[in-house]
């Protein structure tokens, strides 16, 4: 009944706010709010991003190939592999992960159920490769069950989990545990994606989103300390870290962003290691691309309802960055689906002044402000990321209709996706489903 009247009360707030702005103060006041809280956020990302290439990873060594990182005492690394249904993709991600340069690992593969020839698949590679081990679960128990599984059959104390369709880099696996070597109180880090599928233009946008967007927000948070959400892709976690928290939530619906949460709040330290590389595969259609943003939005607001009461807690005040800044962006959402509503309104009906919103749209001034802040954090992207793909400055010419295509998605997505978990607390168990996987790799 607690949890629930908090959700009720925080669903009032997150409607609320924009309401109080438009109706109590004047519809500037929304406008300004919808229009430069992204600006604002741009320059967050942008300074982060630009204070972490200068402060430590300007200085760090990087020849892809050339450079494995040396491990003192040469510990074993478990790299964990959970899939369903995973009989086109599977036989690469693990022998990607056999193939590292560090040679002193161990591949787990969890087939989770599958109801194809995974399984086979598996069993197979498993006879070819001494350091493969397989784990068969006889039906779907989800991500979180599969992580679990494999965690607690690994030998190793460094467990890099990657996903069933994910090629690590040869280096990947090393540079992943090379901060928790030195550092006893990092109990996770996470990799650097990159994209493979760009045969659409929902495909490419999303390289220059994972550089320019997602690789400068992980930055930014590595620098004021605290992380929303480890890659649930491409991750490692020390063994006595996940023994501390309780493993994976089978409950909730992204694995990746609840444990990270579970290990920050019991005071371990998640980094971002960007020479950490992994080839994964994205949605290349509308329909998958929205399954897959409607998962994480709602993954997202299960972890913040789940972690609200943190808002209150001194000993947790390093998580209260991340708790506004997500707080702020659902916000946001709100604020403008209100923007939109009040502009047709005003189309239809003669309304007060005060409230009247003339255009959803900034205007011509404002337009060339975010047009170049964009442009500007695309170009710091391209100019960090290159050491680690060359030719991302392609991206560039797609990455324009990123505002087009993710914001409206992200919009919906975060309206669809907040009030049903607030109204709703989910306690089931979370399963998977093969995803989108995209048409055509990058070759």
């Amino acid at each position: 009944m607690k949890v629930r009247l908090t959700a009720l009360m925080l669903l009032g707030l997150v409607i609320g706010t924009p309401l109080a702005l438009a109706f109590l103060s004047t519809s500037s006041a929304l406008l300004g709010f919808v229009f430069f809280y992204p600006l604002f956020m741009s320059g967050i990302w942008m300074a982060g991003g630009i204070y972490y290439w200068l402060a430590w990873e300007k200085r760090w060594p990087w020849a892809p190939g050339k450079i494995t990182p040396i491990l003192h005492g040469n510990p074993l690394i478990t790299i964990v592999i959970p899939c369903h249904n995973e009989a086109d993709h599977g036989a690469e991600a693990i022998l990607a992960a056999l193939n590292q340069n560090y040679p002193n690992i161990e591949v787990i593969a969890v087939n989770d159920g599958s109801s194809d020839s995974t399984g086979a698949m598996f069993d197979e590679l498993a006879e070819r490769f001494p350091a493969l081990r397989v784990i068969h679960l006889a039906r779907n128990q989800g991500k979180a069950m599969a992580l679990r599984m494999g965690a607690l059959a690994a030998r190793g104390e460094y467990i890099v989990c990657i996903d069933g369709d994910a090629m690590l880099d040869p280096d990947a696996a090393a540079y992943l545990v090379l901060p928790m070597l030195d550092r006893p109180r990092v109990g996770a880090v996470t990799g650097n994606p990159r994209i493979r599928t760009r045969s659409t233009l929902v495909g490419r946008i999303q390289v220059g989103e994972f550089s320019s967007i997602i690789g400068l927000i992980k930055r930014t948070q590595r620098v004021y300390g605290q992380l929303f959400s480890v890659s649930g892709v491409v991750a490692a976690f020390r063994r006595q870290a996940l023994d501390d928290v309780g493993y994976w939530s089978l409950d909730m619906i992204t694995e990746d962003i609840d444990i990270t949460w579970k290990l920050q709040r019991n005071q371990w330290l998640v980094f971002f290691e960007p020479r950490a590389l992994c080839w994964i595969l994205m949605p290349e259609t509308v329909r998958g691309l929205w399954k897959q943003r409607k998962r994480w939005a709602q993954g997202g607001a299960e972890v913040f309802l789940k972690n609200i009461s943190l808002a209150w807690d001194w000993n947790q005040r390093r998580l209260w960055p991340l708790m506004a800044d997500y707080l702020l962006s659902t916000i946001w959402a709100f604020a403008m689906a209100l923007t939109i509503c009040l502009w047709l309104v005003g189309l239809l009906v003669d309304v007060e002044p005060a409230t009247q919103v003339s255009r959803v749209w900034p205007p011509a001034f404002t337009g060339m402000v975010l047009a170049v802040a964009c442009l500007l954090q695309f170009a710091i992207s391209v100019l960090i990321e290159r050491r680690y793909e060359p030719d991302i400055a392609r991206s560039l010419y797609w990455i324009v209709w990123y505002p087009f295509v993710y914001w409206l998605i992200n919009l919906c997505t975060t309206l669809i996706s907040f009030p049903n978990v607030m109204l709703r607390i989910r306690r089931r168990r979370a399963r998977w489903s093969s995803p989108d996987r995209g048409i055509k790799e990058l070759t």
